[in-house]
């Protein structure tokens, strides 16, 4: 293993990252939480926001999540009213999906917020730091484990 000392260092970079994911999250956590949802249903919001069209199995690559696992947060949002799913035109046993008027409502404002508290903190830190912080993220998004 490692010596000490980094080991501590390494503990204190993931606990830097467990709460600063904690304070991205907590204010759209609640908003959420308001109208029974969780984190699951931003992501798929935030995902087919970004690409209308999208088919459920472009969505499970996306979030790296299986079938079972996206089946029922896509259907909760579908009965309320917050994603359409359509037959795609070229295959009609893929099914498209887009947000309703509601939908990109919910995801603009969940996406809103956390834009809002990124900007707050990159300008605080400046654009060197946000600039080395994309780095690394790209860097973790690149290397699942």
């Amino acid at each position: 293993m490692q010596d000490p000392h980094r080991e501590a260092e390494l503990n204190a970079a993931l606990e830097l990252v467990f709460h600063g994911y904690k304070s991205l999250t907590a204010r759209p956590d609640r908003i959420l939480e308001t109208r029974g949802l969780q984190r699951v249903h931003h992501r798929v919001l935030y995902f087919v926001g970004r690409n209308p069209g999208l088919s459920v199995g472009e969505l499970l690559a996306i979030l790296g999540v299986t079938k079972q696992a996206l089946n029922a947060p896509l259907r909760q949002l579908q009965e309320m009213r917050l994603v359409d799913s359509s037959p795609s035109p070229a295959d009609g046993r893929a099914r498209l999906l887009r947000l309703t008027p509601d939908g990109i409502r919910l995801e603009r404002l969940l996406t809103g917020v956390q834009r809002r508290h990124l900007e707050r903190i990159f300008s605080k830190a400046g654009s060197a730091s946000e600039a080395g912080w994309r780095h690394t993220m790209e860097w973790f998004a690149r290397d699942p484990g």
